[in-house]
């Protein structure tokens, strides 16, 4: 299939959820990323879940980080220029959601996308390659071009793989790895 099929397939399994079982799913991707090779390093970008989406719940995640005393940044985007301004997330940071649902930070101390190590990447589908699929705006994909060609980028998926994404683009960027509530995948990139 190519991406608008999909986006439009796992955007209508994610309806089907229920909210335990998006919660029982998220609790079950964050501890399969306890098993993954990534915790030595500082900097951490995480996304904030648009519930409204049926996306993972990613406070898991924050708590893992949080326990493990990681640097967090957040994103805020720019639909302007289709780009982010990543924030630290701390104590006293104030999250707004925006006109789309998306919670963000209001304002905060401004982190360059060379200094994030490990990117958890938002999806709809991905395939046995590691491309994947968003929303469809190229945000992602610019975002993890600015970054250092050693960060490592982490899919979180309520789905298994696609075995291909049919018409994939040079500028997409891949995964290392997509992480799922029943497996690993580990891509060489």
């Amino acid at each position: 299939m190519n991406k608008t099929e999909l986006r439009r397939l796992y955007k209508q399994k994610r309806q089907e959820l229920s909210s335990e079982t998006i919660e029982n799913e998220s609790l079950a991707i964050s501890n399969q990323l306890l098993q993954l090779p990534i915790w030595k390093h500082s900097f951490y970008h995480i996304f904030l879940s648009i519930t409204e989406h049926k996306e993972i719940n990613t406070d898991y995640i924050l708590n893992i980080l949080s326990g493990k005393d990681k640097n967090t940044v957040i994103s805020k985007t720019d639909f302007k220029n289709l780009s982010m301004i990543h924030y630290l997330l701390l104590d006293n940071t104030v999250i707004k959601k925006n006109a789309w649902n998306i919670p963000e930070p209001v304002d905060g101390i401004e982190i360059n996308a060379q200094k994030i190590d490990v990117v958890f990447v938002p999806l709809l589908a991905f395939d046995k390659r590691g491309h994947r699929v968003g929303y469809g705006k190229g945000f992602y994909d610019k975002f993890l071009s600015e970054c250092k060609p050693e960060t490592l980028k982490i899919g979180l998926s309520l789905f298994e793989a696609e075995d291909t994404i049919e018409d994939v683009h040079e500028s997409d960027v891949l995964l290392n790895y997509c992480v799922t509530p029943n497996k690993i995948y580990s891509f060489s990139t």
